[in-house]
């Protein structure tokens, strides 16, 4: 499955942003959906997850409350809604796709969008 993430951009601190994930080449509702997120010069972190069928949801604690994530799996998309935005959430966010089942480990997921950069100002 082939997914492109869009939807980033420059935001002052306390905005909102939603990013999108189109995924196209595949049985999109048959996989769970992750973000992620790389930091400069940090490693690549767990943000959210959703099963497939949208009924189970993880968040990382850091934005737990503030970050939603869902699905539409008759447009092959999910989205992922970033309230109350901090400039500590600045980072490069990616999708990902994993066929087995939801999960907060990078390792877990098979397929990965290119990435879209959210910059949250001061």
């Amino acid at each position: 499955v082939q997914l492109q993430a869009s939807g980033g951009g420059l935001v002052q601190a306390g905005g909102s942003l939603r990013l999108s994930c189109a995924g196209s080449g595949g049985t999109f509702s048959t996989y769970a959906m992750g973000w992620f997120r790389q930091a400069p010069g940090k490693e690549r972190e767990f943000v959210a997850a959703i099963s497939w069928l949208g009924g189970s949801t993880y968040y990382a604690e850091s934005v737990k409350g503030r970050f939603t994530i869902s699905r539409d799996n008759a447009k092959n998309t999910v989205y992922l809604q970033m309230n109350s935005l901090k400039p500590e959430d600045t980072a490069i966010y990616f999708c990902a796709a994993d066929p087995r089942t939801i999960a907060r480990a990078t390792t877990a997921y098979d397929y990965w969008g290119q990435g879209t950069l959210v910059t949250v100002s001061s």
